[in-house]
C-alpha cells in the first residue's frame, strides 16, 4: 500500500526559493561592461599590453557570460508545461556550467598569448595601462554589487558576481603592472602580471565549475548532507526503515527529494506530511518533496526510479 504526497509552500523562515528578479542588474553589468571591453581593447592595441588585451578578453566573456546567466534567469521564471512539468529551472544550472567552461577557455586563450610575449615582451606604455585599468576596477566592482545579495542562494547569481568579482581584482593586477612597468622599465611585468591574472581566474572559476557540474548530474546540492537528511527521516514517530531516498537541484535555487518510508503503523495522515514539508525547507532547503508511505513491513517491494 502506497501514497504518494507532494506539498510545496511558501513560508516566512527566509526559504523562498523563487529566483529573484536581476533583470535590471544584468542590463546594466551588461551595458557597463560591453563598453569597457571596446574602451578596454582598443587601448590595449594602442599600448600594445597584453594584460589590458588579457583583462579584455576576459571581460568579454563576462559580457558572454552575463547575457547566458541573464537568458536562463529569464527562462527560469517561465510557468511549467505539459512537456516541461517542472519549467525551465533547470537552464539556470546549464547556465551556471556555460560560464564556467567560458572562463576556462578564456583563460587558455589569455595563457597562450601570454606564454607568446614572454619569450619578446614589447614596449608598453604604463601610464595608458594604469589609466585604463583603474576605469575597470570601478566598473567591475560597481556590477558585481549589483550581484551581491543573490550570490549566497543562487549559483548562476553566483557566476555572474564572480566574473565581476575577478575581474575587479585583475583589473587591480593590471594596475599594479602598469606602476611597475613606470617605476622600473621592466616590459616583461606586463606578461608576468598576466600568467598572476590566469592564476586568479583559474581559482575563482573551479568552484564554480566543480558545482554547476555537479548540478548538472544531479549531484546532492552543495550545502546539503544527504546523511543529516536521511537521519531526519528515519528518525520521524512512526517511521521503520527508509529508502530509495533522492535529492537533486530543480535549477540553481530549487532542490527537491523523493523517499520512501516504511511505517507498519499504517498512514501517517496529511498532517504529518505538512509539517516533514515545512521542516525539510527549514532545515535543508528542499522546497519540493515527494513522499511514498509504506505499510508493510518489507516496504512494497516495488521502487519506482
Amino acid at each position: 500500500m502506497g501514497a504518494s504526497h507532494n506539498h510545496d509552500h511558501a513560508h516566512g523562515h527566509g526559504h523562498s526559493h523563487a529566483p529573484k528578479d536581476f533583470g535590471r542588474a544584468f542590463a546594466i553589468g551588461t551595458a557597463l561592461n560591453l563598453g569597457f571591453v571596446i574602451v578596454e581593447g582598443t587601448f590595449g592595441i594602442l599600448a600594445d599590453s597584453v594584460a589590458l588585451l588579457a583583462d579584455a578578453g576576459h571581460n568579454l566573456s563576462d559580457v558572454l557570460g552575463l547575457l547566458i546567466a541573464w537568458g536562463a534567469a529569464t527562462l527560469a521564471k517561465r510557468p511549467a508545461s505539459a512537456r516541461y512539468t517542472f519549467g525551465l529551472k533547470s537552464s539556470s544550472i546549464l547556465a551556471a556550467l556555460a560560464n564556467a567552461i567560458l572562463l576556462l577557455l578564456a583563460v587558455g586563450a589569455i595563457l597562450w598569448e601570454t606564454l607568446r610575449r614572454l619569450g619578446d615582451p614589447p614596449p608598453v606604455q604604463g601610464m595608458t595601462v594604469v589609466v585604463v585599468a583603474t576605469i575597470g576596477i570601478a566598473i567591475n566592482v560597481g556590477t558585481a554589487l549589483l550581484f551581491a545579495r543573490g550570490r549566497h542562494g543562487d549559483l548562476n547569481i553566483r557566476g555572474a558576481y564572480l566574473h565581476m568579482a575577478v575581474d575587479a581584482l585583475v583589473s587591480a593586477g593590471v594596475v599594479v603592472a602598469g606602476l611597475l612597468i613606470l617605476w622600473t622599465g621592466f616590459v616583461w611585468i606586463d606578461p608576468l602580471v598576466s600568467l598572476v591574472i590566469v592564476g586568479v581566474i583559474l581559482w575563482g572559476t573551479w568552484g564554480l565549475f566543480r558545482d554547476s557540474l555537479g548540478m548538472a548530474l544531479q549531484a546532492v546540492p552543495p550545502g546539503i548532507d544527504p546523511a543529516k537528511v536521511a537521519a531526519t527521516l528515519e528518525g520521524l514517530p512512526g517511521v521503520a526503515r527508509l529508502h530509495d531516498l533522492h535529492i537533486w537541484p530543480m535549477s540553481t535555487t530549487e532542490n527537491a527529494l523523493t523517499a520512501h518510508l516504511v511505517m507498519p503503523g499504517g498512514h501517517p495522515g496529511d498532517a504529518f506530511l505538512n509539517d516533514l514539508q515545512h521542516r525539510l525547507d527549514h532545515d535543508f532547503g528542499i522546497g519540493q518533496a515527494t513522499v511514498q508511505i509504506e505499510t508493510g513491513e518489507d516496504g512494497c517491494g516495488i521502487h519506482a526510479h
